[in-house]
């Protein structure tokens, strides 16, 4: 029987450096080469997660920007996604600034090449994320920040204090409503920071999960999913079986049908090795 899995990474599948683990790393190849069918569900970007993750051999679709796109490994192309209104993109900008805030601005450009446009960089939280970063080719410098004509907004992304992107919150919560997805969430990296982010509709966990289990040809309710924190509740809701580590948020936890160890202790590996074993012994009865 074959075993679908997607896993979250940062505080899940990696380290809380943001490392993998060499015994993951050999887990997750050797599950992949048996047949399993493996991918993730991250809020970061292809570029990103592929310096975190790259050492293993990812064959199926991966879900990149908290749902908004999903990407072949194999081929690098863009198979799916949802982008945020160029129009709705920019309100939220220009009301952004009204609250002293720029963010960045996460897009696709004509060629599907992923883009990082953003103002001078002088706030803690966007330079600490820029220097985890270095040498991305994705960064660039607008003098004025606004989404550009040929480009497909993937996500806004706020980081700041919570006290300060609460306001912002409210304020695109209560003038958009559910035409705009809505994330807020502790960083695992940046200390006492907070990501505000901005996406379409469709551009979740949840709806990337089963757009994930549509292309890999299994039923939402067949998928193996794990998590830690507050952004990977679409995708418990998305699954049959939900895998909370150790380390979850407690309302994550509260939705889990199994738990396992944290993420610095190769959780995901360790269920994975479990999940294995148990569907090596069912086919031979």
């Amino acid at each position: 029987m074959t075993s679908y899995i997607l896993t979250d990474l940062d505080g899940t599948l990696l380290r809380s450096d943001a490392t993998l683990s060499p015994a993951s790393k050999q887990v997750m190849t050797q599950a992949i080469e048996a047949g399993a069918i493996i991918g993730y569900a991250t809020a970061r970007s292809y570029i990103s997660s592929n310096r975190a993750v790259g050492a293993i051999p990812w064959k199926h679709p991966l879900v990149l920007y908290n749902g908004a796109m999903l990407i072949d490994p194999l081929t690098q192309q863009v198979i799916d996604g949802a982008w945020l209104e160029r129009e709705i993109t920019n309100e939220i900008v220009a009301i952004g600034q009204t609250y002293g805030l720029t963010p960045l601005l996460f897009a696709l450009d004509s060629d599907d090449q992923e883009k990082v446009f953003h103002e001078r960089l002088s706030r803690t939280g966007d330079l600490a994320f820029y220097a985890s970063r270095p040498n991305d080719p994705r960064f660039t410098e607008l003098e004025q920040l606004t989404c550009p004509e040929t480009c497909r907004t993937l996500i806004i992304t706020y980081i700041g204090y919570l006290e300060e992107l609460e306001s912002l919150e409210a304020h695109i919560r209560g003038q958009y409503g559910n035409r705009v997805c809505i994330h807020i969430m502790k960083d695992n990296y940046i200390h006492n920071h907070y990501f505000l982010e901005f996406s379409h509709p469709d551009a979740n966990k949840k709806e990337g999960a089963r757009k994930w289990a549509s292309y890999v040809g299994c039923k939402p309710e067949q998928l193996t999913v794990f998590g830690d924190n507050l952004n990977d509740i679409g995708l418990f809701e998305a699954a049959g079986a939900r895998v909370a580590v150790a380390n979850a948020h407690p309302a994550l936890a509260a939705m889990a049908t199994h738990h396992t160890q944290s993420n610095n202790d190769d959780g995901v590996a360790q269920f994975i090795v479990e999940l294995m074993d148990s569907a090596a012994r069912r086919e031979t009865i």
